[in-house]
């Protein structure tokens, strides 16, 4: 059997429920993203990206034939919009690694964490509640599994990682919401391995808020000028 074979088919058992290999191995691709975004290291991309294909048809049970035969089409869809901000996320700190290296700063981190302000708030509320709604009524009508819920973790999510890729301290805060809202649906719903994720990746969020927060007053004028030269 080639690797992708086994990949989709390879399962193991946790407490009588059977659990796909590419959930548990999908969700730690996204650990190991957190953590990379935590340490603001550009690799956090890119590995996060493959956590997101995989992750992808994992949410979709009904169509990929996975244990536990429910769509969650909010998950499942938030993983392709994670890959399109991803890439936008991806170039972005790449912008802002070369900018510092041109100024003398070789080890400088991707990104130099701010608060969003007034403005940025503005925009993720607006999207956050508008959004939600929205998404909320065609899940809805899709016949998502727990559309509301659904709907909050598709937003959110997208909020978040746009935050991480501006480099908004109030990203990781997004991300407590989320993982609030998504350890009780994803129990429900029986992925149990994502459940789990998701606590494990509460306690990273709240690490991460504070290791950004107390970042955010380390920025040396050439990592402000390197911010500055990606800003848009």
């Amino acid at each position: 059997m080639n690797l992708i074979g086994w990949l989709f088919d390879a399962q193991l058992v946790v407490a009588g429920h059977p659990v796909l290999w590419r959930e548990v191995i999908g969700n730690l691709f996204g650990l190991a993203s957190a953590l990379g975004g935590l340490r603001r290291k550009v690799w956090a991309w890119p590995v996060g990206i493959v956590g997101n294909v995989l992750l992808f048809t994992v949410f979709l049970g009904g169509v990929f034939d996975t244990p536990q035969a429910r769509d969650l089409y909010g998950q499942a869809g938030r993983q392709v919009f994670f890959v399109a901000v991803a890439v936008y996320g991806w170039v972005r700190w790449s912008q802002a690694r070369r900018v510092a290296r041109e100024h003398g700063e070789p080890d400088a981190p991707a990104v130099v964490p701010r608060w969003a302000g007034r403005s940025g708030w503005i925009q993720l509320t607006v999207v956050g509640v508008v959004g939600t709604v929205a998404c909320a009524l065609v899940f809805r009508a899709l016949g998502s599994w727990g559309p509301w819920a659904d709907a909050w973790i598709f937003v959110g999510s997208l909020l978040a990682t746009y935050g991480m890729a501006r480099g908004w301290i109030e990203f990781w805060l997004i991300w407590i919401a989320v993982d609030a809202v998504g350890v009780p649906l994803l129990l429900s719903a029986g992925y149990y391995p994502s459940a789990f994720l998701y606590l494990v990746y509460a306690g990273v969020v709240v690490w991460g808020f504070v290791v950004w927060w107390r970042a955010r007053s380390e920025s040396a004028p050439q990592q402000v000028t390197a911010a500055a030269g990606v800003e848009g």
